[in-house]
């Protein structure tokens, strides 16, 4: 015994030196830049010491600023010296006029022992958790094993997202709960993968075991009807809409964007190339028609033609929402603020903004009436004489000179628009759009580069004839370039004149005479002056056909999309620094460039949109992919691992699940190869999505928003899917996908437009019941029911809508015509039960995909018999209730109150 206890003692004091050596030698825990201090700075000494604001000179917003000399002539903080640095000691201070925060409680003690010690260890600063991104995160070891099983958390783990969750669970005193029943977990997934319930038959093959869960993930993938729900989704942030916005608000055709957007998640596009297309496709080698449909992503900015606007006030104003909507889309960066001053929480300096202006300020849109440039949609006959115009100018001049005459065929550019013009004499710019000169009427357009061009296109509008139109070098008196006539013509028309050529840029001086005029007339109206090289093969027979090919092509009538064009060099743009943010007070000019804080540039990348959207989805960008997987995420569960999708930086909330993050964001960069239908189905592959979504009060309690993922998402659906789900349940809804936005019922009155002539025509046929997706969205008048149920008008970009619950939501779904009528056409099939109960139970189940409770039941019954006997007893009450169907009888009105009674069920209105 005594030989055991000497050992145990022996033992116990050795671990006890050893313990005793450690504790004196072993490293300091170190301060944490981003997770300890940053959040005190932000909270308590940024509004008066960062951003706009710089009390006493002294910043804590940028490193160099917090360690440069303040106004008393020193530093406040001297890294490894807090004593000293009066950043720490005016902490301390017991005076309340001496003590920082001024006029604010003191820090806690805690607080300033944090900053004291940071201060003491180097004052290191590092960067925000978002702002660099890892090569690699390794998944949490687990002791369980896959496969879903009925009890405990066995079974849980599916995939490696599950290791993630279930380790933070762990540490909360938490477990997973049981996986979802199958009813529900195919209507959430078909609910999240395509926007609708899923069909009888992949419903029922799926219940019955006759495929797998994997097997209902890959078909609903597959469906088109999964572009439609996740251009939903995409539109919002590209605030895609069908008018121009503003006073005015008139109609533009936006459609084939929304349709390529469709026809890119359909088509799994890799999410780096849907990116650079829809910012640069048009700076693509030999861009396709495609990729110049996706540079309307940024052609739906907004537009004002009201008259007496301001068209330069206005293209800033459009350049600025691209800035912003880009870094909050792709980002999750709220960059506007930085217009005006540096970030005041976040490491963007103020003219960074301006270097990031400098990518989007050199295009060819100029906030003008016809939305220019436009794309132009030529049928097969047109198609095949662009194609030959092309051709014959390739064989007799050179692919320069081709390549102008065909960009000029599809989309009428480069111009000279009349707003540019200058120092009128006689003459104006009528209603801010159209040169008007009235005889003897002069002005001035500046700085014309000609290419050298043996012609001059105008395109105007005339009523009267024989305008004698000259065009001088600089002034009156200036040599004559160009001298025509112009006549009356039939709408605007372009015409074409010859001029004398030259290389040299211009001011042209421009006069028009016509004495058989009141003088108070103008001669014409000219919307813009263009020039293209000169063709020297004149002489070949040929070339009469294909000029008159070319003329009849350039003033043909055909569909057109806004898109993105850069301009040519003579046409580019310098880009200036803003005073406080004002677009009227211009600096020094800047040059394109990122921001210091996020990833290198690299030399092979061009200075402009294209090599900025490169940057953009570039694998060390640290914010592009977590800002895509965060939002997806989002979709999923109702909340993202980063609840403000909008923000990633210093003020955001903090990831609930940062590894998860990153592994995800490196995952769909790396071995998804941005593909977004990869991610999704992985995320909806994990036990972690699988759950049931049945809370309890003790994990209410300890997770009321379920951060921690311990149950499955539990949310409203959108507006777009409780419409297409009532329509789909209803056996109404259109499978037709594509073209322009259709007009469904809403109810009288609600375009009471000024002066913009717009009228809402309901559509007819089955264009009344498509997705509400090709809904006609008018921004100042957006569709009520949509926007009852919380989607937005578009006018800016929205990345996250607000959900809200509010009787106006039930008033919508209990009168709107559109429900009433999903709510009659469901009636009819329950009718074919023809036994109340029967009737009501097969409704029930068709709407929400599961069996009726018994307390349901008893609760519908009433409501079928007491609506029943009131219209048996007043029957001229069902042409009331149901104006479109003149044949209805009682019992199939009673129905439709129990139907349109079943979609108003929070089951039906929410996912799980």
């Amino acid at each position: 015994m005594n030989k055991k206890y000497l050992i145990a003692l022996f033992v116990a004091v050795m671990l006890g030196l050893v313990f005793v050596i450690w504790s004196k030698l072993k490293p300091a825990s170190t301060i944490d830049f981003s997770t300890d201090i940053k959040p005190i700075l932000n909270k308590n000494c940024i509004a008066c010491h960062g951003g706009v604001k710089k009390s006493g000179g002294f910043s804590l917003l940028f490193e160099s600023e917090a360690l440069a000399d303040t106004e008393s002539g020193g530093p406040a903080i001297i890294p490894g010296n807090a004593a000293k640095s009066s950043f720490i000691q005016l902490l301390k201070e017991e005076d309340p006029e001496l003590r920082m925060p001024y006029q604010k409680p003191k820090l806690s003690e805690e607080e300033i022992a944090l900053l004291t010690k940071w201060v003491d260890e180097g004052a290191k600063w590092g960067k925000h958790w978002a702002y660099s991104l890892p090569e690699k995160v390794a998944v949490p070891e687990t002791t369980q094993s896959a496969g879903i099983s009925s009890s405990g958390t066995d079974g849980f783990i599916q995939n490696n997202i599950d290791n993630f969750i279930l380790k933070t669970l762990e540490n909360n005193d938490l477990e997973p709960s049981q996986p979802a029943a199958q009813n529900i977990i195919a209507r959430r997934l078909a609910m999240d993968l395509i926007g609708l319930p899923a069909d009888n038959t992949l419903f029922e093959n799926f219940t019955t075991g006759k495929i797998s869960y994997e097997n209902m993930v890959d078909d609903l993938l597959s469906r088109d009807s999964y572009g439609e729900k996740w251009a939903s989704w995409w539109l919002d942030q590209a605030r895609y809409a069908d008018t121009k916005g503003y006073e005015k608000d008139m109609g533009r055709s936006m459609w084939e964007y929304r349709d390529w957007v469709i026809k890119a998640f359909n088509k799994d596009m890799p999410y780096d190339q849907f990116t650079i297309e829809q910012l640069a496709g048009d700076l693509l080698p030999d861009p396709s028609v495609d990729q110049l449909i996706a540079t309307a992503f940024h052609r739906n900015t907004m537009n004002n033609d009201e008259g007496g606007t301001d068209d330069e006030e206005f293209r800033v104003a459009a350049v600025i929402d691209r800035v912003n909507t880009t870094f909050e889309v792709w980002q999750s960066t709220t960059i506007g603020c930085v217009q005006c001053h540096s970030h005041t929480y976040d490491p963007f300096k103020h003219k960074e903004y301006y270097n990031l202006m400098a990518f989007f300020n050199n295009t060819r849109d100029e906030d003008t009436t016809e939305d220019e440039p436009n794309l132009k949609f030529y049928n097969p006959d047109q198609k095949s004489k662009v194609s030959k115009i092309y051709e014959w100018i390739l064989n007799n001049e050179n692919k320069e000179v081709a390549a102008a005459y065909k960009n000029f065929l599809t989309y009428s550019e480069p111009v000279y628009h009349g707003h540019l013009a200058k120092n009128y004499t006689n003459g104006n710019l009528a209603d801010t759009k159209w040169i008007a000169l009235r005889d003897n009427g002069s002005c001035y357009i500046n700085d014309v580069y000609t290419q050298g061009a043996n012609y001059i296109y105008l395109k105007l509008y005339s009523g009267i004839d024989a305008t004698k139109v000259t065009i001088r070098k600089d002034n009156a008196e200036g040599e004559i370039l160009a001298q025509f006539t112009t006549n009356k013509t039939q709408g605007r028309v372009v015409q074409k004149f010859p001029f004398k050529k030259t290389k040299e840029k211009l001011n042209l001086y421009i006069e028009a005479e016509n004495n058989r005029i009141s003088p108070t007339t103008p001669t014409s109206y000219i919307s813009w002056i263009a020039f293209l090289p000169e063709i020297k093969a004149t002489e070949n027979p040929e070339y009469s056909q294909i000029n008159e090919d070319f003329m009849q092509l350039v003033n043909s009538s055909t569909p057109t999309l806004p898109i993105m064009v850069e301009n040519l060099d003579h046409q580019k743009r310098t880009t200036q620094f803003f005073e406080k943010g004002s677009w009227l007070m211009k600096t020094d000019t800047v040059a394109p460039s990122t921001p210091q804080v996020l990833n290198d540039w690299k030399a092979e990348w061009p200075k402009n949109r294209l090599g900025f959207s490169q940057w953009l989805v570039s694998k060390e960008n640290p914010l592009t992919a977590r800002t895509l997987v965060n939002r997806v995420w989002h979709q999923l569960f109702g909340r993202g691992i980063v609840a403000s999708l909008e923000d990633m930086g210093s003020q955001s909330d903090a990831p609930s699940h940062p590894e998860l993050l990153d592994w995800l964001a490196l995952r769909f960069m790396n071995e998804h190869q941005w593909s977004i239908k990869a991610l999704v189905k992985e995320i909806v592959m994990s036990g972690t999505y699988r759950q049931r979504s049945v809370n309890s009060a003790d994990l209410y309690n300890k997770d009321p928003e379920n951060k921690l993922y311990a149950r499955g998402p539990r949310t409203r659906l959108s507006a777009e899917q409780i419409r297409d789900q009532a329509l789909a349940v209803s056996g109404l809804l259109s499978e037709k996908m594509y073209g322009p936005s259709v007009m469904p019922p809403q109810p009288d009155g609600i375009w009471q437009t000024v002066y913009n002539g717009g009228q809402w025509i309901e559509s007819k046929g089955e264009d009344k019941y498509r997705r509400a997706l090709y809904t006609y969205l008018k921004r100042t008048s957006p569709y009520p029911s949509l926007i009852t149920f919380d989607a937005n008008s578009r006018e800016v970009s929205t990345v996250r809508r607000t959900v809200t619950n509010t009787p106006l939501q039930a008033l919508v779904t209990l009168n709107d015509p559109v429900f009433l009528e999903t709510a009659f056409n469901l009636a009819k099939y329950m009718a074919k039960a023809n036994n109340p109960d029967k009737s009501i139970s097969t409704g029930y189940s068709k709407a929400v995909l599961r069996a009726i409770e018994k307390d349901k039941m008893t609760a519908l019954k009433e409501l079928y018999h007491s609506s029943l006997k009131e219209f048996e007893q007043r029957p001229e009450t069902i042409r009331e209730f149901i104006p479109f169907e003149a044949k209805a009888t009682p019992n199939i009105a009673a129905l439709t109150v129990v139907a349109n009674a079943i979609m108003n069920l929070d089951e039906f209105l929410t996912k799980s």
